[in-house]
């Protein structure tokens, strides 16, 4: 409890919660039934889908070869997805970043609001508009992807993990909350649909903590932390640590806990991907095995990701995509 004594909710339970409504949309299979069709011509339609896809071959190319096995809809339904995660991100990621205010923001929340009731402002929208008309998508996780574009813009800092965890979820978790109902889950799966949805949440969570401490040494540059305070407090370590950019066996023993973490996560995602549709398991096992490596290299670099920046070879890229669809088999 707060100091007023009002009960406080830890940002997982938070998080849970969404993941309860989702669940509950599959479960009840309401796909189109208060969906609206969106009135967009075919032929349109189609080379709004074929330019989603352009554009994640071009900025996801492993991604996007596993997404070639999967069936004609949902192949194009996450594509239509990849494009409008990637469009909202460099909303305050990408060139126009600077010029971003809360009202832009705003903005893109309402368009998304006019894209689920079937009015797409240009061609790309028009491929999600018809993805969320066929499947039982909901709007919730959308809505916070744009709120973990407003948290970018006013905040710098995270005080605890409790926080981090949240921001995660916003800009991360929240891509596997849209894809579950492409991907499927088989019907005769033993598995509860809630426990696939939490396991895409934490791969989600566990990609975003990878992101986070693969660039520290560039977030720094831009005067952003995306590490939990209280725990770099712990460690003996200050922001001023962080923008020195020193490795240190106070850093090593930091990133240590840190990798420890974004690990526990993967496996929690693992246990998920299994209970897939077996056509929609290659590209989330790629996905899962090539952001581990990552772990993997920034250990490798001796824990230096002030200066270097780890990264996945494209040997170890081609390595990795068959042991990715020999997993999907299983």
């Amino acid at each position: 409890a707060n100091p007023a004594g009002q009960l406080m909710v830890s940002s997982e339970q938070r998080v849970y919660d969404v993941v309860l409504k989702q669940a509950a949309l599959i479960k009840k299979q309401l796909k189109s039934l208060d969906k609206p069709d969106v009135i967009v011509p075919g032929t349109l339609l189609n080379e709004a889908y074929d330019r989603c896809g352009e554009i994640c071959a071009e900025y996801a190319k492993t991604f996007y070869l596993g997404t070639l096995l999967m069936t004609p809809e949902r192949q194009r339904a996450i594509w239509a997805i990849y494009v409008w995660c990637r469009r909202t991100d460099e909303l305050v990621d990408g060139p126009n970043a600077s010029h971003i205010t809360p009202t832009a923001l705003d903005g893109w929340d309402s368009r998304l609001e006019d894209l689920f009731r079937g009015q797409p402002y240009d061609m790309l929208d028009a491929a999600l508009s018809d993805t969320v008309s066929k499947f039982p998508i909901d709007i919730q996780p959308f809505r916070d992807m744009i709120e973990g574009m407003r948290m970018d813009l006013k905040k710098s800092r995270y005080k605890n993990f409790d926080e981090l965890y949240l921001y995660c979820y916003y800009v991360a978790g929240t891509v596997g909350l849209m894809s579950v109902p492409v991907m499927g889950i088989p019907p005769d799966s033993p598995a509860t649909i809630e426990s696939v949805y939490s396991a895409a949440l934490a791969l989600g969570i566990a990609n975003q903590l990878t992101n986070i401490l693969r660039d520290v040494g560039e977030d720094a540059r831009r005067g952003r932390i995306y590490l939990p305070q209280d725990e770099l407090a712990q460690a003996g370590l200050s922001d001023e640590d962080i923008f020195a950019g020193k490795v240190t066996e106070r850093w090593r023993s930091f990133m240590k806990s840190q990798i420890k973490r974004a690990r526990m996560f993967f496996r929690k995602a693992e246990k998920g991907v299994t209970e897939l549709n077996p056509a929609s398991r290659w590209p989330v096992w790629a996905s899962l095995l090539l952001y581990q490596q990552i772990l993997d290299e920034i250990e490798a670099n001796d824990y230096d990701n002030f200066t270097k920046r780890a990264y996945v070879s494209k040997a170890k890229k081609i390595v990795a995509l068959p042991l990715a669809y020999a997993r999907s088999l299983v």
